[in-house]
């Protein structure tokens, strides 16, 4: 299917203050969507979606890493499949009692055996309206495609002549050779509209205040559409995300090193009632702050409350999350005396700073993480097991890079054009073949570090690409520059390795010797965070 056309806006000022409404349709209501579309170009730049279901979903996100958009306009099944799969609000435009009625007297007129198919619920008022008037309407539910084909069927098997729907049931019911009215009036989707622009700005009344001057550093700065895969996982993922985002209770987010942790609880931040971009997002990581600091970090302190105290005293990072998320990240890093406190802070909804008296009353959501095992920790005595089920009132597993091999070419394709971009540098016309020639080694490849360490290798090859513009990006190539990947047992044998290329063998030690003591440039040269790196320093691996 070839992308949607774009409707070109209007070049005047004023376009760019005007909300973004696009509409999602693959059926007749395309139609009566672009009618009304005419009516309100004035009021906002409205572009159409020819597309539905999983398309539109993979195309919205796509579009939404790059483009703005405030408010997406859907109806049926179509709408509420949106509606869990992407970020920006989904506004379902809704038939109307008097929509169903006049649908019912235009379907009277061609014939007296009517069926009325609706998306999962069926309509009360209707069977009030048949018992009324001694009319025999028979009523349908339907979730997916093939329940409509297979409730359709059965209609016509009953002897139904007409079938009153929505798009796709009155395009179904046509290619079953029955006679359908579509149930959609005009004044239905002029109020989808009016909503749409309503909504739109109130979304930005609520985030006008953060798109003002310096970016705030405890903002959420990714969201649902930096979630970036297609496999049933992710799919998964997504779906979990947007469910956890529309309560407060606390999140336990597991995953192994790399496996994109803060990225996912960013992304239940932002999902969140009123659109959380703009409420406080703070995070703190248990195992890289010493346990004599880490008190302080998280509740405060009181002006004197040790050696060393800030004067007039300290907010912590509880405080500093009011009104948001506190992300607590290894959370299974955390002494044992913290861990009573924090128990006490969940059940309290109350701080009190060290060295501190007075209670201060907190509204603050806590999505904490770990790599470990929890569970085992608990039962060692190393973690307190009240604090674990406070923790983990929900929870989310994070899938293994590994687990789902069809998302890496998309990934490794999509990392690469970021980091050539922020070299400056254009990546080859045809990147996406060379990507799938390399597929195969990078897919053999058990990706220990997982998202991480796939982005900083692609950031690795960008360098040299850059530095040769003429070379293509060929399986051999990809082995010279990362021979790690040939240790993979249906990776190709590696080549002779470029002299800057890093030698396979090194150790955590060797590897910061080699940058000076800068852990930061020897995390992303290893593909592990800067805490796996001290972890593994300590252990002298």
């Amino acid at each position: 299917m070839s992308p949607p056309a774009r409707i070109p806006g209007n070049a005047s000022h004023d376009a760019v203050d005007k909300p973004v409404i696009w509409t999602v349709s693959v059926s007749r209501l395309s139609d009566l969507f672009r009618d009304i579309t005419l009516e309100y170009d004035h009021l906002a730049q409205i572009e159409p979606l020819h597309l539905g279901f999983d398309e539109a979903a993979r195309h919205i996100r796509e579009r939404m890493a790059s483009d703005h958009c405030d408010v997406v306009i859907a109806a049926g099944s179509n709408a509420a499949y949106l509606k869990g799969r992407v970020s920006v609000p989904v506004v379902v435009a809704k038939a109307s009692g008097s929509d169903v009625m006049q649908a019912l007297a235009r379907a009277r007129r061609l014939s007296p055996r009517i069926a009325v198919i609706s998306y999962q619920q069926p309509m009360p008022e209707l069977a009030e309206f048949t018992a009324t008037f001694g009319l025999a309407i028979f009523q349908r539910t339907y979730v997916t495609e093939e329940d409509a084909r297979a409730a359709i069927e059965e209609l016509k098997a009953d002897g139904v002549e007409v079938i009153v729907g929505a798009g796709l049931i009155t395009d179904l019911a046509e290619e079953a050779g029955l006679k359908a009215v579509f149930v959609y009036s005009a004044a239905s989707i002029r109020q989808a509209f009016d909503d749409a622009l309503e909504m739109a700005r109130l979304t930005r009344l609520e985030s006008g205040r953060g798109r003002r001057g310096s970016p705030d550093p405890r903002r959420a700065r990714r969201g649902l559409n930096d979630l970036r895969g297609e496999s049933a996982a992710m799919e998964k993922l997504r779906q979990t995300v947007v469910l956890y985002a529309r309560s407060k209770a606390t999140v336990l987010i597991q995953g192994e090193t790399g496996s994109g942790k803060e990225l996912v609880a960013q992304a239940i931040h932002r999902e969140g009632p009123h659109r959380g971009a703009n409420r406080p997002f703070v995070a703190v990581n248990c195992g890289a702050i010493a346990e004599s600091l880490l008190e302080s970090e998280l509740f405060g302190h009181e002006e004197g409350a040790f050696t060393g105290a800030r004067r007039g005293g300290h907010a912590g990072l509880f405080e500093a999350a009011n009104g948001g998320t506190l992300f607590l990240d290894e959370i299974g890093e955390m002494p044992l005396a913290l861990q009573t406190r924090l128990l006490r802070v969940l059940e309290e909804r109350e701080v009190m700073r060290v060295g501190g008296t007075r209670p201060v009353p907190i509204e603050v959501r806590v999505i904490s993480a770990t790599h470990c095992d929890l569970d085992a920790r608990v039962r060692e005595g190393r973690f307190r097991a009240d604090l674990y089920y406070r923790l983990a009132v929900l929870r989310l597993v994070l899938p293994r890079l590994a687990e789902r091999r069809a998302d890496i070419p998309a990934l490794a394709e999509w990392s690469l054009k970021n980091a050539m971009a922020a070299l400056s540098a254009r990546p080859h016309p045809n990147l996406g073949a060379e990507i799938a020639a390399c597929a195969p080694v990078l897919q053999a490849y058990a990706w220990p570090g997982n998202v991480r360490e796939l982005r900083n290798l692609m950031e690795r090859l960008a360098l040299f690409l850059a530095a040769e513009p003429l070379q293509a990006l060929t399986p051999a190539f990809l082995l010279a520059v990362a021979p790690e990947l040939g240790n993979a047992p249906q990776a190709a044998a590696p080549v002779a390795l470029p002299s800057a290329a890093p030698r396979p063998q090194e150790t955590v030690t060797e590897v910061l010797a080699r940058f000076h003591g800068q852990r930061d440039a020897a995390a992303r040269h290893l593909g592990i965070s800067r805490t796996t790196l001290w972890r593994r320093l300590k252990a002298g691996t």
